[in-house]
């Protein structure tokens, strides 16, 4: 991991969002996700190692069927008449359970490892750096999922932006995940125990968003926020007496709690409170991660 000491926070004049200084150049931070970012060096830091994703489809395809159901309902018509874009795509389980259902998908991710496994799977995906979104140079999609990537870039409004006007189609669907960090929760936690600010982590975190901020971002970008939702506070468990940073154990016993939270009330029918729960959550910035559902605007005649 990088000595923080080396980096900053300021926050953006005109978002909000806390961003790190000095910026990596983007041949770091395109060397880190190609080299380093699913390597077993970085495996304790985040979820993205395959078997992790895998060990856990149960939960994570409950969400990703919440997903399609909103983009259908969203953009008025079937996921078989519906194209989709995942930028950073990662393993590509999204694009797997979204293209089951009936949707072309297609992605981009710079982890050559991550970009075989995903074409291995029969779908459309290329290796390709995060300069530019136009990556599948002039074609234009439906939806444009940016899930847990845009905390990684130097440059979230230009990303927005490149997306708008080069690969989102108008009246199209952008979804983007980013954690929620400096919460309430999540800054009594770190009281409590004593800790220090463990989620500042450059590289691999260079943008640190809020339900507000996040909302803040895409409205002056000229997109309509249609739904904001939270996920669980895992927080909660360190003001419980939990500490489980440092301590992954611990982190995957909580883990499995909020997984049996979700799945018991999605068993007894219950997954239209489990939504509205996580959306209240998100109107007061809460929630370790947070879900934004934007609309981009059509063209005026």
């Amino acid at each position: 991991m990088a000595n923080t000491s080396q980096f900053w926070l300021e926050e953006h004049p005109d978002f909000g969002f806390f961003q790190v200084r000095p910026t990596p150049s983007a041949d770091e931070i395109t060397r880190f996700y190609a080299e380093e970012f699913y390597s077993t060096k970085y495996k304790a830091f985040n979820n993205s190692a395959l078997e992790v994703q895998e060990a856990d489809r149960e939960f994570h395809d409950a969400n990703r069927e919440d997903m399609a159901n909103k983009i259908e309902l969203l953009l008025g018509k079937s996921l078989k008449d519906i194209s989709i874009l995942d930028v950073g795509c990662g393993w590509g389980q999204t694009m797997q359970y979204l293209a089951a259902k009936g949707a072309t998908c297609s992605g981009f991710d710079p982890a050559p490892e991550a970009v075989a496994h995903v074409k291995s799977c029969g779908l459309e995906c290329i290796q390709a750096s995060m300069e530019r979104m136009d990556v599948f140079t002039g074609r234009r999609f439906d939806v444009v999922m940016l899930m847990n990537v845009l905390e990684h870039l130097s440059d979230p409004v230009m990303v927005i932006n490149d997306i708008s006007q080069n690969v989102l189609k108008d009246g199209g669907v952008l979804i983007v995940e980013v954690p929620n960090e400096f919460n309430a929760f999540q800054m009594a936690g770190k009281e409590l125990h004593n800790l220090s600010e463990w989620w500042v982590a450059p590289p691999a975190h260079l943008n640190y968003f809020s339900p507000s901020t996040l909302k803040r971002l895409l409205i002056a970008l000229g997109f309509t926020v249609s739904d904001l939702v939270s996920s669980f506070p895992i927080e909660m468990f360190l003001l419980m007496g939990e500490n489980y940073v440092g301590n992954r154990d611990l982190g995957r016993h909580c883990h499995e709690q909020r997984m049996a939270f979700e799945m018991n009330l999605r068993r007894l029918g219950r997954a239209d409170v489990l939504n509205t729960f996580y959306q209240a959550l998100a109107s007061v910035n809460l929630g370790r991660q947070v879900i934004a559902y934007a609309q981009k605007g059509e063209k005026k005649a």
